[in-house]
């Protein structure tokens, strides 16, 4: 579980303070393979040009029925070839929203439930969202209680914050282990982007029970 304090005695991982230049851990810099991406019958994929991030078009139609096929081409790659891509994914979510509504899409329950779905079937999701745009960040407030600050942005209710982090990091970490792959390093990576630093014991922890 997460401390408040370097002091706790046996924390699984720690809040971290507010990411800076030189704190915050980055993705690899080593360039990415994007998946060659092919549109759906429906047209809900948009292609990846070379050199932008691939994205993933939901349509509103798909955000109200809860379809997921946008998903299909990456939910059909190995296991290998989604961590070696790592977090290069955009989803863009078509809400019609009035000029005047003043939420964020986190805020819409329809497309909340969208988001839940999409993680509940595939839980390595967030392993793979991009995350120096917000995409990462914001995925996860569609599954999280959180508030919006003017400074901060995104704020998340840290005990729910911790406990979804420690599930997800000890799912994904036995998810790759159990077909040979290793992805701890894009797991603590993905923990300090939402500013947690995951102590270095959970991972002793997990192997001595192999």
């Amino acid at each position: 579980m997460a401390s408040s304090g370097p002091t706790s005695p046996q924390p699984i991982h720690q809040p971290a303070p507010q990411p800076s230049p030189q704190a915050s851990p980055k993705a690899s810099p080593e360039p990415i393979q994007t998946p060659n991406l092919e549109p759906t019958p429906t047209g809900e994929i948009l292609a990846n040009v070379a050199g932008e991030i691939p994205t993933v078009e939901v349509s509103f139609k798909a955000l109200q029925q809860l379809e997921l096929s946008p998903l299909a081409p990456w939910a059909q790659l190995p296991t290998d070839a989604l961590l070696q891509r790592g977090p290069c994914l955009a989803l863009n979510l078509h809400w019609h929203r009035q000029a005047d509504d003043p939420r964020e899409l986190s805020e819409i329950a329809e497309v909340r439930l969208w988001s839940l779905r999409a993680d509940a079937a595939y839980p390595w999701l967030p392993l793979v969202l991009e995350r120096s745009s917000g995409q990462l960040t914001r995925h996860v407030a569609m599954l999280l209680p959180h508030s919006f600050s003017r400074t901060e942005g995104i704020r998340f209710a840290p005990e729910s914050l911790e406990l979804w982090i420690t599930h997800r990091v000890l799912w994904l970490d036995g998810w790759a282990r159990g077909q040979g792959l290793h992805c701890r390093q894009g797991l603590t990576q993905m923990a300090a982007v939402l500013g947690f630093e995951l102590d270095p014991t959970l991972w002793a922890a997990v192997d001595g029970l192999s």
